[in-house]
């Protein structure tokens, strides 16, 4: 069997890992974000239960997308992405929600995750800058957007 060329993007193969590995952390946030978004879509109750649930359903559709965005950068820069509910525990920085809690608390729980998302996603920048790579950085500020957008729109329905 043939080996595959080795890769030669201009970023040498140390940059090309610790990139990676910040971008499996905002991976592992944004499909933790997904699992609880789905979720309180499921199980939402309360006089706001249609908004919320069509919101929702907007919010994790999203979500889902961006995880084949954030697994394939990783992979266009060769390194295997994280692809299991352990390995997502490992690296995830949002908290697990096992219950059903009140719409409100659903709201305050996903403000914090999408603030936790951008964080991680702000983090990954040192490394994507320091080693020129503007398609990772791309996809850093279009992630940003998204989330500070929707930690802004749960916030406000939290006034």
């Amino acid at each position: 069997m043939a080996t595959a060329p080795q890769i030669d993007i201009g970023i040498e193969a140390k940059d090309r890992v610790a990139i990676a590995a910040g971008l499996s952390r905002l991976l592992a946030d944004t499909f933790t974000l997904y699992l609880k978004t789905h979720n309180f879509h499921w199980n939402v109750t309360g006089p706001q239960f249609n908004s919320l649930h069509q919101m929702f359903m907007q919010q994790y559709t999203e979500l889902w997308q961006a995880l084949d965005e954030i697994a394939e950068r990783i992979r266009a820069l060769d390194v295997p992405a994280p692809g299991s509910q352990a390995a997502f525990a490992e690296l995830t920085s949002i908290a697990e929600e096992t219950g059903v809690p009140a719409a409100g608390e659903m709201l305050k729980q996903l403000v914090s995750g999408h603030e936790a998302v951008a964080r991680t996603a702000r983090a990954v920048f040192v490394s994507a800058d320091a080693a020129n790579d503007q398609p990772t950085a791309d996809l850093l500020t279009q992630r940003l957007q998204v989330h500070e957008k929707t930690a802004w729109m749960l916030r406000s329905m939290l006034a």
